[in-house]
């Protein structure tokens, strides 16, 4: 199945419990994520590299710091663990389809 944004933004809320953000927060979210990806030559079609175990911490941190760049952005900081895990669920979830 292919990536859908707003079926993982739906994805990420229903895994943060009572904590629930808007749909631009997270894409948002997401966005960066990808960014980090694209600076780290992860999205390289050669790149057979699919552990995301191993960059898990990096990219929470990662996404950490570029929220705190962020003066608009309403995502706590202490959300992005569990924001990052989810989409990392999500896109596992794609291949179990």
């Amino acid at each position: 199945m292919e990536f859908d944004e707003n079926k993982a933004v739906d994805f990420i809320n229903s895994r943060l419990g009572d904590r629930k953000y808007p749909s631009d927060e997270l894409l948002n979210v997401i966005d960066m994520m990808y960014d980090y990806y694209e600076q780290n030559g992860m999205l390289d079609p050669d790149n057979d590299d699919d552990d995301t175990e191993d960059i898990e911490k990096e990219l929470t941190e990662y996404v950490v710091k570029m929220l705190r760049r962020d003066k608009l952005a309403k995502i706590d900081v202490a959300d992005v663990p569990a924001i990052v895990k989810a989409e990392f669920d999500y896109e596992d979830s794609l291949d179990d389809i």
